[in-house]
C-alpha cells in the first residue's frame, strides 16, 4: 500500500488532446485525453476545443481545468503504469 498520494507537479501541452505529465514520484508521460473526450459528457466536451484543453492545469495535485473537471493524478498514474507509459527519471 502507497505511503502517499501520487500528485502531479508538473504538466506541458504537447498537443490538441495530449499532455505530458511529470508526477511527484519522478515518473512521467504522455497523456491522451482522445478516450476520454470521445465520452461526449457535459464535463469532457469543452475539452474538444484544443484552446480550451490547454487551459488544463494543477490543482492540489490533480488535474484539472476551468469548467471544475478534474482528473486524479493517482488514477492517471495507475492508468498510464497499467499500460506501460510511465517513465521513470533517475533521482
Amino acid at each position: 500500500m502507497q505511503t502517499s498520494m501520487i500528485k502531479l507537479i508538473r504538466l506541458t501541452v504537447t498537443g490538441r488532446d495530449t499532455l505530458e505529465l511529470m508526477f511527484s514520484d519522478g515518473a512521467a508521460a504522455q497523456w491522451s485525453a482522445a478516450s476520454l473526450i470521445a465520452r461526449d459528457t457535459v464535463m469532457t466536451r469543452p475539452l474538444t476545443d484544443p484552446a480550451y484543453f490547454a487551459r488544463a492545469f494543477i490543482e492540489g495535485g490533480a488535474l484539472a481545468w476551468p469548467n471544475g473537471f478534474e482528473l486524479s493524478a493517482d488514477a492517471l498514474h495507475q492508468k498510464l503504469n497499467s499500460v506501460g507509459a510511465l517513465i521513470r527519471h533517475a533521482a
